[in-house]
């Protein structure tokens, strides 16, 4: 390994090996431009040179002399306008995106309306990461061209809710660095909350364009703390801390206005007081940093990191509907409620009628009540079928398994496929040993409504019983009874007798064995009955 001056770490040179300040620690990940900071950091920290096995990625010179310098120059000036009409092409792109939307002839089908908010959705997904990279690359945004696109993005949120929160909640993050998606997820979920809100289109372009930016002082930290697969030691604990106040540095001394820069020092403040970087409580929290909170929770909680699986939209809307210690401010998570429903849009979810289904739609009236398409029966058109269950006797009983939905779409799909390939997915779906496998759902046996015997798991129906109230005097707390325990089906009855005579048997095994002979109701809701949202009344 080579050893090198500090004075040679120029600002955006990329190296082609990683930069080590010793054998262990890494300074810049190789491919990765050099900020500013870091030379002059190194020399506060009196050290006075770095180890690399690699070079200079331009022209493999590590030590420039006059004449590459302005070679250099040169080049980062063309790659400069190059970068420039690329920004300008990408924006331009969005536009005609969302204009070919307005002008689009579509078949009045789904599948045709969700392909086309696909293609818009996709491009702001681009258009995010250009800003990232334009920002890394050359310390500009161009405020002027983010709050049109942002309006224009306003517009198409409306006109397209609840298409685009079904692909907002379903988004492949292949291929994208996960904080250009957790901006664009973040973006059109505070977006819709904020319609929930009707909010003045002037403040929701404010709260768009923080929210495009909110993360932007990630870039000012070492990528490996940020996008490691490994738990962060204390002192990169204390570094994530600081990119509030990063952020705010930067959009601050590009001028943006000061709602936007609240709103990016502030988001991951709590009304509790226990937020960072500056531990405020709510009534000094901005307005606009109060719902990229939640929605930063929601997007997050939602979303895969290296270090974790996602959770489902249920679980985390059960989470912050909890409120537990009072992190968030009740009238964001009560527009998040109405915004997504209790069963958000894009969740899958197991039927009364013994069918399955996806929510497709909130309920205005009532957020346990959302609309669902069926996907497995159609209208009489033709049509996939979709049930009002507000006003239908189908009730949502519980929200599928990330299993259950693998394998419901194996089986659709595999509709489109030859018969000899349909009838393998079919029996392998069916071969399943997972107690959750969708053949049970295709073909249920018994009685398959959720088990709300004391033995039985904990349901999501139970968690939500610890939901808070709003501290008001006149806050009314609706109670329903929970439903009785079903009795005992009649595959259940024959496992029970054949473990009856089997040594070592106990209530408890007697009740594992019940659960294997339907679909058990982790991670499901049972009968919402139960749930107290009395309080967002």
């Amino acid at each position: 390994m080579q050893r090198y001056p500090i004075t040679s770490l120029r600002e955006e040179l990329s190296f082609t090996s990683d930069l080590m300040l010793d054998e262990n620690f890494v300074l810049l990940p190789a491919g990765c431009p050099a900020p500013k900071e870091l030379g002059t950091a190194l020399k506060e920290w009196e050290f006075d040179e770095f180890l690399c096995n690699g070079t200079v990625d331009f022209k493999n010179n590590l030590f420039l002399n006059a004449e590459t310098s302005s070679a250099q120059a040169s080049e980062q000036s063309d790659d400069k306008g190059e970068n420039k009409e690329n920004k300008a092409k990408i924006g331009q792109s969005v536009r005609q995106v969302i204009k070919n939307s307005l002008n689009s002839q579509l078949d009045g089908s789904d599948k045709s309306r969700i392909a086309m908010v696909q293609k818009v959705y996709d491009e702001y997904t681009n258009y995010v990461e250009e800003i990232f990279t334009h920002y890394a690359t050359h310390k500009e945004i161009d405020q002027e061209e983010v709050s049109d696109l942002v309006k224009d993005l306003c517009g198409f949120i409306r006109d397209n809710r609840r298409y685009i929160l079904r692909i907002n909640n379903n988004i492949e993050a292949s291929g994208k660095n996960f904080l250009v998606i957790h901006t664009i997820r973040t973006t059109v979920l505070a977006l819709a909350i904020s319609m929930q809100m009707h909010m003045p289109i002037s403040k929701m372009i404010e709260l768009g364009v923080s929210c495009i930016v909110h993360e932007i002082g990630m870039l000012r930290l070492p990528p490996q703390i940020y996008m490691t697969d490994k738990n962060l030691t204390p002192g990169e604990r204390i570094q994530i801390y600081k990119h509030p106040i990063f952020g705010y540095t930067i959009v601050k001394d590009l001028n943006f206005p000061l709602n936007i820069q609240l709103g990016v020092l502030e988001h991951h403040e709590k009304e509790n007081g226990t937020g960072y970087p500056r531990r405020i409580l709510g009534e000094k929290i901005s307005s606009i940093a109060k719902i990229i909170s939640v929605a930063c929770s929601y997007e997050a909680i939602t979303s895969s990191r290296n270090y974790r699986a996602e959770r489902s939209n249920f679980d985390a809307i059960l989470e912050l509907l909890q409120n537990q210690n009072h992190p968030y401010d009740d009238n964001v998570i009560k527009a998040l409620l109405y915004t997504v429903s209790l069963y958000p849009i894009g969740s899958y979810v197991y039927l009364s009628n013994r069918k399955p289904g996806i929510v497709i739609d909130t309920n205005p009236d009532n957020p346990k009540l959302p609309v669902v398409q069926m996907l497995t029966e159609k209208d009489k058109d033709g049509a996939p079928l979709v049930i009002q269950t507000a006003n239908s006797d189908i009730k949502i009983l519980r929200i599928m398994s990330k299993r259950e939905q693998e394998d419901l779409l194996k089986l659709i799909n595999a509709k489109t496929k030859s018969p000899e390939e349909n009838k393998s997915e079919v029996q392998e779906a069916a071969s399943s040993e997972d107690d959750n496998s969708i053949a049970e759902l295709m073909e249920p046996v018994g009685d398959l409504e959720p088990d709300f015997s004391e033995a039985a798991p904990t349901s999501a129906a139970q968690k939500i019983h610890q939901v808070h109230t709003a501290p008001t005097a006149n806050s009314a707390t609706a109670t329903h009874a929970a439903p009785a325990s079903h009795s005992a089906q009649p595959a259940q009855n024959a496992t029970d007798k054949k473990n009856e005579n089997k040594p070592g048997n106990t209530a408890a095994s007697t009740s594992t064995a019940a659960s294997a002979s339907r679909p058990d109701n982790k991670g499901g809701d049972g009968n919402m009955e139960t749930v107290d949202i009395s309080f967002f009344n």
